[in-house]
């Protein structure tokens, strides 16, 4: 048995049973998640993708174990983005917190198979045809200028093409029922508004995948690598949300340093025959930026806070 391998049934060992765990078991029921089981659950989703990082340098070598990491930070850092995105998408539909992890929960289902399918034709796009390394790059630099300076984003979910579709053919209730998707109104199947908000979480997560996954791409074309990194962010995705919840706001220059990280890795995939910048560098930068966009928040926010107070 290779080594690749064998780390592919213990990826699929540790997910399943933490799926069945976390997903099943302890949150299988709808209920608000507290800032102290959101931080629970955090830490162990960050622990265990350094164990499983720790067993990638074990079996698979130090190079690719510096690439599982630091793919693992860019999809985190892009995935904290993403939680303003939530944020918004949960206030239009006055969705409450005890009603939010159905759907988190539902939206990472669907996001592992999605990932998986733009993985695949990412990886096989990069290796039939060379020249769209470029295109991913392009796209990558345009995205974080466009992050960069674009102000801010807005959520219109009416102009969803999903949402117009299932207004469309199927009744939409006006409030929701305990935490069901579908009901029987006068015998006809009815969608409730968390099967909507559903709709936009996952169209949603489909404009994240494009640039995550090239993002991922700049730093290594192994499947494996690619997959894992990414299954690990998304699976603490929903504990990292509930934890950031109530202090989003204080990271304003969070989303500055992700569209640096955005056209930084653009820029390494452009600049792949000409200078391959190396990995550990590529990972220096990404975490400096991170370190430096987060310390700057705190501290002009913790400046704001005072000249309000004082």
């Amino acid at each position: 048995m290779s080594s690749q391998t064998t780390m592919w049934i213990a990826f699929a060992v540790v997910i399943t049973v933490m799926f069945i765990l976390d997903i099943g078991i302890f949150n299988r029921k709808s209920h608000e998640i507290r800032f102290r089981e959101a931080l629970t659950w955090t830490l162990v989703w960050v622990s265990l993708a350094l164990l499983f990082n720790a067993g990638v340098y074990f079996y698979m070598g130090p190079t690719r174990a510096l690439e599982f990491f630091t793919g693992y930070v860019i999809e985190e850092s892009l995935s904290v983005d993403n939680l303003f995105v939530f944020l918004m998408i949960f206030s239009y539909f006055h969705v409450t917190k005890t009603h939010q992890p159905k759907i988190l929960k539902w939206g990472i289902i669907g996001a592992l198979a999605m990932r998986a399918v733009f993985i695949l034709v990412g990886i096989e796009l990069i290796e039939r045809f060379h020249w769209m390394i470029y295109v991913f790059g392009g796209l990558l630099v345009v995205t974080g200028t466009k992050m960069a300076f674009g102000g801010e984003e807005k959520i219109e979910p009416e102009k969803n093409l999903l949402v117009r579709i299932v207004r469309k053919f199927v009744p939409i209730t006006k409030r929701v029922r305990d935490d069901r998707f579908f009901i029987r109104k006068g015998g006809i199947l009815a969608a409730t508004p968390l099967f909507l908000t559903l709709l936009v979480v996952e169209s949603s997560d489909v404009i994240f995948a494009v640039d995550s996954i090239p993002a991922v791409l700049a730093v290594t074309h192994d499947p494996f690598i690619v997959y894992t990194s990414n299954v690990f962010a998304i699976m603490g995705l929903r504990s990292l949300y509930y934890l950031l919840a109530h202090v989003m706001e204080m990271f304003v220059y969070l989303k500055l340093g992700v569209s640096f990280i955005l056209a930084f890795v653009g820029a390494k995939m452009l600049l792949t025959d000409i200078y391959p910048i190396p990995i550990y560098f590529s990972l220096g930068v990404i975490v400096g930026v991170l370190a430096i966009s987060i310390l700057t928040s705190v501290a002009i926010g913790g400046r704001k806070e005072k000249k309000v107070h004082g």
